[in-house]
């Protein structure tokens, strides 16, 4: 099918192709080109289905109308459902989404944000790694709108959407002890980002509070071990302590991992140990039985996300910097 172009719409609205130019581009009624002029030539780009060169109205406006979204793993489905919502929200006011993985990994995350610069991304909305703090004050230093989500340095001034990660788990961990539970152990990984870290304070203030803070149920396994390595530390670990009576998984693909070291090990859910997870999935859904989780408030993080990159990007200079937290909801099922 042949690229529309504004010759097209010139010689169909018998104009020339810099009146066409002028009404494309809202330059009509300054031009002093009469209303009757600038419809009809609205009308015919429309009806031929006109879409305006995006090289071109980038070299026009410095604009590309188009957002970076780089977050830890598009394969997760939390991260694959947040995604979705940016991409379906930038859509509505006409952007569009570049999206890429981290893996969690600092060099490849500094990578991505050159690579996106260069792509002349109007804006990011990014999940960071442990270490990317810097290249976040360069984003800034460079007058780049930026929103961070699901995760942020405490110490920097930029907008960023997460989940009350703390409540989260407290009242998670407190649900347990009130349902009789006497044993919890939690299940997270090796990291010092700052989601994670006030996952655990949850975790460790609900017992301490309760008079049941044990530091022998902590786990902490190494994100970028494979699931099979996982699953080993998490038997292992079971093994060692038969009196855990429940366990707060700090993230999904762990309660996955945690799901098939019980088969292995023939503990049933939820006979013989409660179990709650971060971040809801498909797979703790179908689960028999099925398995109760905090789940991230994925719509409302996608939006707001959206809204505070916006307000940047339609201006930069009086933006203010908005730091929100969102409340997780605990969703029980079957397993406690």
């Amino acid at each position: 099918m042949k690229k529309i172009t504004i010759k097209d719409i010139a010689i169909k609205a018998e104009v020339s192709i810099s009146t066409v130019s002028f009404v494309i581009n809202g330059k009509g009624e300054k031009m002093g080109i009469s209303a009757a002029v600038i419809k009809k030539v609205q009308d015919i780009a429309a009806k031929l289905h006109y879409r305006p060169s995006m090289i071109a109205t980038s070299l026009r406006t410095g604009k590309t109308r188009s957002i970076g979204l780089i977050v830890e793993d598009i394969s997760n489905q939390f991260f694959a459902d947040l995604a979705r919502v940016i991409e379906d929200e930038a859509k509505n006011i006409d952007y569009r989404v570049f999206y890429c993985s981290t893996g969690d990994d600092d060099e490849r995350s500094e990578e991505l944000i050159h690579s996106l610069l260069q792509a002349n991304v109007d804006g990011f909305i990014i999940t960071p790694t442990q270490k990317l703090e810097d290249k976040i004050d360069l984003l800034l230093k460079l007058k780049k709108p930026v929103v961070l989500i699901d995760r942020y340095f405490p110490r920097q001034s930029v907008s960023h959407v997460v989940m009350d990660n703390y409540e989260g788990s407290h009242s998670a961990t407190k649900f347990l002890i009130d349902k009789g539970c006497k044993n919890i152990a939690v299940v997270n990984i090796t990291s010092e980002m700052i989601q994670m870290t006030l996952r655990e304070d949850g975790y460790r203030d609900a017992l301490k509070e309760a008079g049941m803070y044990n530091e022998s149920l902590v786990l902490h396994v190494n994100y970028h071990s494979d699931e099979e390595t996982r699953i080993e530390e998490l038997v292992s670990f079971f093994n060692k302590n038969p009196k855990i009576d429940a366990v707060l998984f700090l993230a999904n693909y762990m309660g996955l991992a945690g799901l098939q070291a019980f088969r292995s090990m023939g503990i049933r859910i939820p006979d013989d140990i409660s179990v709650i997870s971060f971040d809801d999935h498909d797979s703790f859904k179908l689960h028999t039985p099925t398995i109760s989780v905090i789940a991230q408030p994925i719509e409302d993080i996608a939006i707001k996300s959206i809204q505070l990159l916006t307000s940047q990007m339609n201006d930069m200079e009086t933006f203010e910097v908005e730091k929100c937290l969102k409340k997780g909801n605990l969703i029980i099922r079957e397993s406690v």
